[in-house]
């Protein structure tokens, strides 16, 4: 008898440490801690109880998904970082999960997906068309005339987008949405999972002058 898979899902990519345990279809485990900072210490610490709470090594699971962003750059490389360490070391995939496909998951019909991003900004995908990141008055173009619904991470509310839009929620939290997303494509995964940055990083290069050279003659 075939055991049913063992899916990891875990997202930092904002200000929280999330992860769900899957066997098969079910979902066994799920932990949300909010954090504005700590991730880097806590991700690891909080999958190893989920693991051990359901008697469950490293060893026994069969993929990874991972939350790629939008969102935090940091948050964001702590968790992706994470994810490819442990499907090298696990010989398992690691599948990177956007917040766009885990709030979408589960979902029929034409979706807005929007994220809450830096400031003003929110990050915004219409079906499958490339996100964007936009301010208040800056919706993207989308077909009224199929009366799209607006997914919202965390939610409206939360958003600086002045769109009139039907908002429903997500089938799944975020982090078992991207266990299950995980599970539906760990047959096809090729690429190891990256960060989804629609936003350049903060960080600029250094304006201070390179330094000179000196001859020794």
């Amino acid at each position: 008898m075939v055991s049913e898979p063992l899916i990891l899902g875990f997202d930092t990519s904002a200000a929280h440490c999330a992860a769900a345990l899957l066997r098969g279809e079910e979902l066994v485990a799920e932990r949300y801690e909010e954090m504005s900072r700590g991730q880097a210490e806590r991700l690891m610490p909080l999958l190893e109880e989920i693991l051990a709470g359901q008697g469950i090594g490293w060893r026994d699971l069969t993929a990874i998904g991972v939350g790629v962003g939008p969102g935090n750059f940091t948050g964001i490389r702590i968790s992706v970082s994470a994810a490819r360490g442990l499907a090298l070391a696990l010989d398992i995939p690691a599948i990177g999960v956007s917040t766009f496909e885990a709030l979408r998951f589960g979902q029929d019909g034409t979706m807005i997906t929007a994220v809450k991003g830096p400031a003003d900004k929110t990050y915004v995908q219409v079906g499958e068309a490339a996100p964007v990141l936009c301010g208040p008055e800056e919706m993207p173009d989308y077909p009224s005339k199929a009366e799209p619904v607006l997914l919202a991470y965390p939610s409206a509310d939360a958003l600086s987008l002045k769109a009139e839009l039907n908002e429903i929620q997500p089938c799944y939290p975020l982090a078992e949405a991207i266990a299950r997303k995980a599970l539906a494509r760990r047959f096809n995964q090729i690429e190891p999972p990256a960060p989804l940055y629609i936003k350049a990083a903060d960080a600029a290069p250094s304006r201070d002058a390179p330094p000179v050279m000196l001859d020794d003659a």
